[in-house]
Formats: C-alpha cells, structure tokens, sequence
C-alpha cells in the first residue's frame, strides 16, 4: 500500500516517482470514531529520555543536560471564543499516548456530553502562557529538534538515545528494524480523480494540511498545488498520518460529528517515508467528498485572480460544513455576522441545528445523493459565488436574502426558492441569478460540452446574465454593480444599463424576454 520513497535530507520539493498511484490506499481504513485501547508510556517524557541517555552514555549523562523543551497537555474550550484562544495551536481531539485499536477521523471524550467541545490535545512549547481556558499538564517533554541552539559538540547520537526511549517505554513495535532505521522525512503526494475533467487523470489534493506523529512528536505541512508535501522533521519509527481539511487558501472543511474548525480524515499507520494515496469516486464516500469539496474551493479561489475572472476572494477563514446526509446546500455567512432566525435554520437542518449555533458555520453543502467530482464541483462554486456576493452586500441585505429563501423553504415543504412573491424576494432573486449564473460558467469552462441549464427553471432566470455576458458586459463588471441597492432584477436591469448605454437595446430585450407573467 506504501510507495518507498528513499529521500537524502529535507530539501526540496516533494517526490519524483515512476511508480503508479496507489487507487486501492486506505480503502479499507475507517473514518467514524477513533476507538482507544490501553494507555502507554510517553517515550519522550523528559524522565524516559533521561534514562535513556543513561542507558547509552553512561559516562556522559552526569554531563549532559536533558531539559524540558515541550509540555504534553490538554484543554478544554466552552465555547467558540475560548478555542479561539488557541489559534496557532495544532490540537488534536483523541490522546497522543493511547493504543489506537480502530483508527478513525474523530474522537469524543465519554466523559465530555456530547454537546459541547471535547478536550483538545497538543504539545506546546515548555515556557507556553497558557491562556484563561481550563487545561491539564498531562507530560513534559523532551523532543531534540526543539532543543534551541547547537548540540554539534556533546558527542551524543540523539536519534539512538530517541530509539533507545522507544525499547525502554515497551514501544519497540513502532520501531523499524534496525537496517531501516535511518531518520527520514516524510514526504509523499496525495491525488484526487475527476473522471470528467483531465482525460480522467489524477490531480494534486491542493493546499489540503497533512500532518503526522508518533506520539507527542508531531510534524505538518501543507501540498503545493500538485498534491505534493514534505514534512521538516525526520522519523524512524512508525507514523500517523491525517490530512486536516484546514486549507493555506483561507478556508477550512468541518463538521466531524464533533466541534472543530477543520475535519481530519486518517490516512492510517504507515513508515517514516511518508504516504502516497490517490482519492477516487470508488474511495471511501467522506475522505473523497471532503477532498473534491478542497479542491473546488480551491479552483475557487485561483479563479478569482485578476488575470482570469478578476474577481473578490470570499471572506477571510470561510466555514464550509458537509453534511452528507442532506441534500439541500445554504450560504448562511454565520461566522461572519449573519443573524439568522434559529427556528427556519432548525427547519432547514433539523437535527443538525443545534450544531450551528455553537459552532457558526459560513457555507453548509448537502453532499447526499452527490457521488460524482462534476456535481460536487457546481455545488460548491454555487455558495461561494454566494460568499463573495455576501462581501460586497453585507450582513443587512443577507439577512434578508436568506430569511426568504429558508422561509420559502418552510413554507413550501422543501420547494426552494418560493414563487417569487412575498417581501424580500427580490434579494433572491439577484443573489440567485448571481451564484446559478457563476456556477455554470465555471462548470461550463472546466468540463465543457453544451452549456448547464443550473437554475434556468427557476423564476428568477440566471440565463439572464449570460446573455448579458455574450453581449459584451464581462463577468467581474456585471459583479461591480451588485452593490447593496441592486435588490431586484428591475434594479439590476437598470444598473446594466447605467453602466453601458451603448447596449440598452440589448439588454432590455434579454430581460424583456424573461419577463415574470
């Protein structure tokens, strides 16, 4: 399942392999709750490091100090502001010091309700100022890499008094054979396949963080645009690895069954050299939509750029929530100041509800029934259209625009949209021309073949603006005039034509034709 990958030191960038992909890796890999077995002993607490380099320098350890470089420990955030507080931290839901009998993307303390946040792991530096939050010093540490200064000149091989904590601690099982024991970093690529898009070729999971450890010792980075990555820290023993959809781009991909900002899917057990796995539709169903869900928010924001649509990147650090067992997708900006009548949210995710309020949440995307790269793809450049439209409104006029849609959405039994009548329909009604307009010119421009038909059923006719487009009137112009004001079609009529006389004619005719009867 692992592709060798025999690297010198930790320079360069990532791996250069003749090797195939790896379709069938971590298939059969869990990605519900982590299951623990028995607690184990730290083999970097200061204490088994000092024994070891007793057990190795006998005449040197009188002379060589062992310090305390990091603290093992856990918190325990009430509530969004208090995890805020620990922005920067790497933290990992499950402990680092237990047996791993069924490895998985999540963990919850049984002795946490299952409503609130569970403890919060991770391994700070020894002179760490901990903030107001409830914590517990579980360990300290000693991790030679983060020893400050130069240890060139103590005569010690502190990668043998590292492997020698390891046999000391009972932990030899993590230990690769002594012919294979030279300290590597790990590196690798991680791929997705779109069947429909690059001849079906695979392409890099972009920007995606992966991170690895063995025990307190931890290691992360993030791939470049090709799928590729390459830890700073070199290993012997066995790792874990994890991809955390918390993306370099500004977003992240959450909704784990548990409180956290970013979802992690295992990529399991493997050797120090690192991972190499290639995501398919046939993968398991939440390590590839969480992956594809990367990958177009990604195109996303590439496409934003001024040489290509020229367009505003969404708001910074944008919640995108999965819920695969829902079908119906919102963009509810709630992170960024959205305030939103809880009884249609409840309505609109039901169970799920009570999540929201906890946790605010930007963009939900209902992945049920969404199999495929292609629909997966649509979807997501739908509700960040939203998002960016969002920026340049504001909280005042979303508010209203998505008041009327989760209120059509009640009131109708799951009909999307409403009619077009009531108070604040014309806010949907832009808002949804934009997103159903956008979606399908950059669906249309990646895949191809005739022109989607997203929306064009509708009574607000996202078809509009693509006419508008053919006639001359570039995307990133149309989106400069949806200011705040243009809160209806006849407002967004008027705008075009404020903007570009010379083609009134056109485009009166364009919105004549689709004219509400």
């Amino acid at each position: 399942m692992l592709m060798a990958l025999v690297m010198a030191s930790c320079s360069g960038r990532g791996i250069d392999s003749d090797s195939e992909p790896d379709y069938q890796y971590g298939r059969n890999l869990s990605h519900e709750k982590i299951v623990l077995g028995a607690r184990l002993e730290n083999p970097y607490k200061t204490e088994n490091i000092t024994k070891a380099l007793e057990a190795l320098y006998p005449t040197k350890a009188d002379r060589v100090q062992v310090t305390t470089t990091d603290l093992y420990v856990r918190f325990l955030p009430k509530d969004e502001g208090q995890l805020a507080l620990l922005d920067g931290l790497r933290l990992s839901d499950h402990p680092l010091d237990f047996e791993i009998v069924e490895d998985g993307d999540w963990y919850h303390d049984p002795e946490v309700p299952d409503d609130r946040m569970t403890w919060q792991y991770a391994v700070v530096p020894h002179d760490y100022v901990f903030p107001d939050i409830e914590y517990e010093i579980i360990d300290e540490c000693h991790i030679s890499e983060n020893e400050a200064g130069t240890r060139s000149d103590d005569g010690i091989d502190w990668e043998a008094v590292e492997r020698q904590a390891y046999l000391m601690t009972g932990n030899e099982e993590f230990l690769l054979p002594e012919t294979k024991a030279e300290k590597v970093c790990p590196s690798g690529r991680i791929t997705i396949v779109d069947e429909d898009a690059d001849g079906g070729e695979s392409s890099g999971v972009k920007g995606v963080r992966v991170s690895c450890n063995s025990f307190v010792k931890f290691s992360h980075t993030y791939t470049d645009d090709e799928g590729y990555y390459k830890m700073n820290k070199k290993f012997s023993s066995k790792l874990r690895y994890r991809l955390v959809f918390e993306n370099k781009k500004g977003f992240s991909i959450g909704f784990n069954m548990i409180l956290t900002p970013a979802s992690t899917s295992t990529l399991g057990q493997a050797s120090p050299e690192g991972v190499n796995a290639t995501v398919t539709k046939d993968s398991e169903s939440k390590l590839f939509k969480r992956c594809a869900v990367n990958n177009a928010a990604y195109d996303f924001y590439d496409r934003c750029d001024v040489e290509d649509m020229n367009l505003p990147l969404p708001p910074k650090d944008i919640r995108i929530w999965l819920f695969h067992k829902l079908q119906s997708s919102s963009s509810m900006m709630m992170h960024h100041g959205a305030v939103l009548d809880m009884s249609l949210v409840s309505s609109f995710l039901g169970d799920f509800a009570p999540l929201v309020q906890v946790f605010l949440p930007d963009l939900t995307i209902g992945v049920k029934g969404r199999d495929d790269y292609a629909s997966i793809y649509s979807e997501v450049c739908h509700e960040l259209a939203h998002a960016i439209h969002f920026s340049k409104v504001g909280t005042d006029y979303w508010n209203r625009y998505i008041l009327y849609v989760m209120g059509s959405y009640v009131s109708s039994s799951g009909m999307a949209y409403g009619d077009g009548s009531g108070v604040n329909a014309g806010y949907c009604e832009v808002g949804e021309m934009w997103a159903y307009y956008l979606s399908s010119k950059m669906y249309h421009e990646r895949y191809g073949g005739d022109y989607p038909t997203f929306g064009t059923t509708f009574w607000f006719y996202p078809q509009i603006l693509r006419f508008v487009e053919e006639r001359g009137i570039e995307c990133w112009e149309m989106f400069s005039l949806m200011n705040a004001s243009v809160n209806s079609r006849e407002a967004l009529r008027r705008a075009l034509i404020a903007y570009a006389p010379e083609k009134a004619d056109a485009i009166e005719l364009i919105f004549t034709r689709y004219m509400q009867p």
